[in-house]
């Protein structure tokens, strides 16, 4: 070991809940936790077209947590300016890592295709953050580890991936680098989840990192929603409007349909065509089959489900049941709508008054998501205003993230006081409010880093 100092750069996920990036810098060795794209507010999107503020062909390896786009979106983009080594993830990771940069690599080069063809866009030409050919170059570097061993990386430096709930494959990853056990949560699922077993837990956390999504927040148990989803799809559908779930395609899809299915099933909704519109969403079904130490869903039970479902994946149907106007259920992305099929209903739907759109996710500051919520009433799509007029619901107790609570409780078996806690991928209110939820109840201090705050130790 050449060096005592260990370096920690906060290159995302500090402050905002996107972008999700940080850097360990052992002085001998530099290694990248997570390499999300930043979404939401424009200040924030603007920096994933940026060269990163280190040196990126320096990086060691990546360690993604999960499969998230804001978690791995970026790794294109790092590899064009030059890193060249493994990105490590479980089976899972790999496998929706995989999907989803390809899904969005041909959204980009369709969307910038479509704004070059109708000229709005401020750039000539546009063109995507990345396409497919780069996310060829990235899958590449791709290399599979196992969860719960302890896998060597260099000299005195070893990594562990722990099962974490949250989506298929998702970890929480635990360093070892020179006896010093550093932990970062990645993003924490929930206690009692319909599809995914509950989180395991840290034991040991000399620095640990730890997300705050949903700090000072409390969601109901799923099960507890799924009345609240009975009432408003029968609600839609007898007004004669349909219901449009944006929806990440990762695990949050596959649970909508895990529970309309079951209302189909029990006579409680009615018989309107259900429609996953997602490029990638047949190939996470597929994924749930192969995965299954991963779920609790039994392979009858996948079959069963998946054939009340319309997968639809071509962009041409999407245009054509875009401007369908009978009853029916939608699934598509983007899950906070910065881009994804959703899109391309809203533009023809939006108007309708007997529609609904049903948030079931998280929606981050500066989304058109987060906007609607609030009671914006005029959309921005492909470059033109678009009326809003849609009913717009949302249920806390669907989103994959563990709350207030359950981030409290996921610390509750680490047996020695963590010497430095860094609350991050969280917004000021939540991440403040964690940080004195863990004061109240451990007593440990911890401190909020912000965006580019470097820390030593």
């Amino acid at each position: 070991m050449k060096n005592t100092k260990i370096t920690i750069h906060f290159l995302g996920a500090a402050g905002t809940v996107t972008g999700s990036k940080y850097l360990i810098d052992t002085g001998d060795h530099q290694l990248l936790i997570d390499c999300g794209l930043f979404q939401g507010l424009k200040e924030l999107r603007l920096k994933n077209w940026e060269y990163p503020p280190v040196d990126v062909s320096a990086i060691d390896a990546v360690l993604l947590t999960h499969g998230h786009f804001d978690h791995t979106g970026y790794l294109p983009r790092l590899i064009k300016y030059g890193f060249n080594g493994p990105v490590y993830g479980t089976n899972p990771t790999l496998d929706i890592a995989t999907i989803i940069l390809n899904d969005s690599a041909k959204i980009q080069e369709q969307e910038a295709a479509r704004a070059n063809k109708e000229g709005y866009s401020k750039h000539s030409p546009a063109e995507p953050l990345y396409g497919v050919k780069d996310v060829a170059k990235t899958i590449s570097h791709f290399k599979e580890v196992p969860p719960s061993q302890w896998i060597p990386l260099f000299e005195g430096i070893s990594a562990r991936f722990q099962y974490n709930g949250h989506i298929l494959g998702s970890t929480f990853i635990e360093l070892e680098i020179h006896e010093k056990r550093f932990v970062f949560s990645g993003d924490i699922g929930r206690t009692n989840d319909l599809l995914l077993f509950p989180p395991l837990k840290p034991e040991k956390a000399d620095v640990l990192f730890i997300e705050s999504t949903y700090g000072g927040r409390f969601h109901p148990d799923e099960v507890e929603a799924v009345p609240e989803i009975e009432k408003l799809v029968n609600d839609t559908i007898n007004r004669g409007g349909s219901l449009f779930i944006p929806s990440f395609s990762v695990e949050r899809a596959q649970l909508m349909m895990l529970i309309l299915w079951r209302l189909l099933n029990e006579n409680k909704i009615p018989k309107v065509p259900i429609i996953m519109d997602s490029p990638m969403g047949a190939s996470i079904l597929d994924l749930f089959y192969r995965t299954r130490d991963w779920h609790r869903l039994t392979t009858d039970e996948c079959d069963e489900m998946c054939d009340h479902f319309t997968v639809v994946s071509s962009y041409q149907e999407t245009m054509e049941l875009r401007s369908d106007n009978k009853p029916k259920i939608v699934i598509a992305g983007s899950g906070m709508l910065t881009g994804g099929r959703m899109l391309n209903y809203l533009e023809t739907q939006a108007q309708n008054y007997d529609n609904t759109l049903f948030f079931v996710g998280y929606q981050a500051e500066g989304t058109r998501g987060r906007k609607l919520l609030e009671g914006e009433k005029e959309l921005k799509v492909y470059g033109k205003w678009v009326p809003f007029n849609m009913e717009v619901a949302e249920i806390e107790g669907l989103s994959s993230h563990a709350d207030h609570n359950e981030l409290i409780g996921w610390m509750n078996e680490i047996t020695n006081i963590p010497e430095r806690i860094f609350i991050v991928h969280g917004e000021k209110e939540g991440a403040e409010a964690l940080q004195l939820g863990i004061k109240e109840t451990y007593g440990w201090d911890s401190q909020i880093p912000q965006l580019y705050d470097i820390e030593e130790l």
